[in-house]
């Protein structure tokens, strides 16, 4: 009976951190949503260019948190052109002002420029 009790302790002592995880409050992050429409012509070739340093930037950047992206397979046809989402998450405002003149951010600009179409940006605070 006493190794029941102590195995039953030890099954709830190794929850306990998860249990009190899961009811502490999320921490809000700062979303910035950038989305992309590439020029008419643009090759594949160039696009994936594009994926890739972009994709890339959150081994230069440290301020990046997440990163993840995607393509447009909406069936409402209300994308208005948008055809690739990048989705980053940082910690703060100040973490997003460090990331926008990053030297990196800016040679991912120059990647882009000759092929994009146009792009929407779009930051929020996440709520809960």
């Amino acid at each position: 009976m006493k190794k029941i009790g102590i195995f039953l302790y030890l099954i709830i002592a190794s929850m306990a951190p998860s249990i009190a995880q899961k009811n502490a409050a999320p921490q809000k992050q700062l979303r910035h949503v950038v989305m992309f429409s590439f020029k008419e012509g643009s090759t594949p070739a160039q696009i994936k260019a594009v994926k890739d340093a972009f994709a890339a930037l959150p081994k230069k950047i440290p301020q990046i948190k997440s990163f993840e992206w995607g393509t447009n397979n909406s069936p409402e046809n209300l994308a208005q052109g948008f055809t690739h989402c990048f989705f980053l998450s940082f910690a703060s405002e100040k973490d997003r002002a460090a990331y926008l003149p990053h030297p990196d951010h800016k040679a991912f600009g120059q990647i882009l420029k000759p092929i994009l179409d146009k792009v929407l940006v779009f930051d929020y605070w996440t709520e809960n």
